[in-house]
């Protein structure tokens, strides 16, 4: 069984995902809106790929025994300026993310939850690897800067991205 405390942190966290989902599908309908399909997307997939971990950490409340809940979402923005803005919002908000992980795995931790603990380990890789892509992008856009070629080259990589 799941603590409260735990339960009710892990509910946060199916929000934070699911939040962060919306975020992911906004900016990919405002890349597109802008022609830079490539980049709608790439963050198409993300978004995608964030509400599965949503619903991930979902299955483990509930096999935990635990209820899980849908939580009421703020609305993300609608557009960005510029791609460059764009990725930056989404390095930083993936850094959050980052931290709020972290601050399961130290709850699981402190109520001495091992299964959630291990659970968690997961989110922990992904974490490094969400970041990773995202300074890449975030990076690379900085090294393009105006180049209008170099940017539809970039869009038509992150075209290819599977998933």
């Amino acid at each position: 069984m799941l603590s409260k405390k735990m339960e009710k942190a892990l509910n946060a966290q199916v929000g934070a995902e699911m939040f962060s989902s919306n975020l992911y599908l906004a900016m990919a309908l405002d890349f597109e809106a802008k022609n830079l399909k490539g980049f709608g997307h790439w963050l198409r997939v993300q978004a995608k790929e964030e509400m599965g971990h949503a619903m991930r950490i979902v299955d483990h409340l509930l096999e935990r025994g635990a209820r899980a809940v849908v939580p009421a979402l703020d609305a993300p923005p609608a557009a960005w300026k510029s791609p460059q803005a764009a990725f930056d919002q989404v390095l930083a908000h993936e850094i959050k993310v980052t931290g709020m992980i972290n601050d399961l795995v130290d709850l699981a931790a402190a109520e001495k939850d091992h299964a959630t603990g291990a659970f968690l380990q997961w989110f922990v890789n992904e974490q490094v690897e969400e970041e990773a892509q995202s300074v890449e992008i975030v990076e690379t856009l900085k090294m393009i800067g105006e180049s209008k070629g170099q940017l539809f080259m970039l869009n038509h990589q992150l075209g290819k991205r599977e998933g």
